[in-house]
């Protein structure tokens, strides 16, 4: 196989190689007679793009009349083939030959001033790789500008691995996908929706919710941007593939993903339950709801420390806690049940008796000087 590239096709091969490198490690050289078609898939085999040149893309593609209709697929490492693309500023021609008899993969980049840069690379054969994917049967197709899709996926950080893509009649939008949850802090959602008019082609079948990676979808995009061509979307359900492809004259381009089954349930933010500390019951909390039922602390009584760490060890206080569960205070606890519990914290003095009661929660001068005043203004003016 014999072929040449000149000016801006230069550059486009080498883009199309930079998208490749973000799908597999090796890379793979299928000539045709429909043209020249450059293939990679990730060790998972759950990612497969495929780059098509038509013979119009070259300025001269020859397969040779050694080959005929049988040609060698050639595999390559993408390690060794990728730094021969990334500059090429200078770069007018380049021709790729691939000869048979010693498995090499000869390139050759002619430069100004007469600069000739040659490069001989081993290959190994390989089977073709092809997915088996019917993009015709799926229920979901989406067709927007490169340029859409990229600033849609340009929110989301490179760190980003897995998205989101959710498709309803009234919207289709892009949010992150984060698998486990465990520290909520750490993380941020992201969401961008679309409107079906954004889209030069909407067709939704079946409303689903489908997760694929991120990294691979990248390189396809920025090759149909800088080339300013639209990019198709067929998918299905969840755990089917989803297919990204670019068409044109002279070249198509297809990128494969796999998906995730059950992607329902994770896509969604986890929801988080506040859960409150209980607070212990104290005696000054527990009012009785009617007259008839009054305060009684059981004879057996337990002692509780405080919140504070302090146990109750006052003997006053328990003996009194011991007199409110008497019979004949029944009657004083009835006629005023809320006085007789508030008296244990504040300061207060019996109506019938007139003896303080002991004092668990002193006032402060303040309020000592605000009672003051209410007593004076409540006194009999002579």
């Amino acid at each position: 196989m014999n072929c040449v590239l000149e000016g801006n096709a230069v550059k486009a091969f080498g883009k199309a190689i930079h998208s490749l490198s973000r799908i597999g490690d090796e890379l793979c050289l299928d000539p045709m007679s429909k043209g020249l078609a450059l293939r990679s898939v990730n060790s998972a085999h759950s990612a497969y793009a495929c780059f098509l040149f038509s013979p119009m893309f070259f300025q001269k593609y020859n397969l040779g009349p050694e080959q005929g209709s049988e040609t060698v697929q050639c595999k390559l490492l993408m390690k060794s083939i990728l730094p021969l693309f990334r500059c090429l500023a200078t770069v007018e021609r380049c021709q790729i030959q691939i000869n048979t008899p010693n498995d090499r993969v000869k390139i050759q980049f002619f430069c100004r001033h007469g600069i000739t840069k040659t490069h001989d690379l081993c290959f190994e054969e390989s089977e073709a790789l092809q997915a088996a994917f019917a993009s015709h049967l799926c229920p979901n197709v989406l067709k927007a500008p490169a340029r859409v899709l990229g600033e849609m996926v340009m929110h989301f950080p490179v760190s980003q691995e897995e998205i989101t893509l959710s498709i309803t009649p009234l919207r289709v939008s892009l949010r992150n996908y984060f698998e486990g949850r465990n520290d909520h802090m750490k993380i941020m959602y992201t969401e961008m929706s679309l409107h079906p008019d954004e889209f030069d082609y909407f067709q939704i079948g079946v409303e689903s919710n489908i997760t694929f990676c991120l990294k691979e979808l990248r390189g396809l995009l920025s090759f149909a941007e800088s080339h300013c061509l639209p990019v198709s979307v067929h998918f299905g359900a969840a755990g089917k593939p989803v297919c990204f492809s670019v068409e044109d004259m002279i070249l198509e381009a297809t990128v494969v993903l796999s998906t995730l089954i059950d992607s329902e349930s994770p896509s969604q933010p986890a929801e988080t339950l506040t859960v409150a500390p209980r607070t212990p019951t104290r005696c000054a909390d527990v009012v009785p709801e009617s007259p008839g039922e009054a305060a009684t602390v059981p004879a057996g009584m337990e002692l509780v420390a405080s919140s504070q760490g302090s146990p109750i060890e006052d003997p006053a206080l328990l003996l009194l806690l011991h007199h409110l569960s008497e019979p004949h205070y029944q009657e004083r606890a009835n006629s005023t049940p809320a006085s007789s519990i508030c008296s244990l914290l504040f300061r207060a003095k019996s109506p019938e008796s007139g003896e303080g009661l002991p004092v668990l929660a002193c006032c402060s001068d303040e309020e000592e000087a605000e009672e003051e005043d209410v007593m004076m203004m409540r006194s009999p003016t002579l």
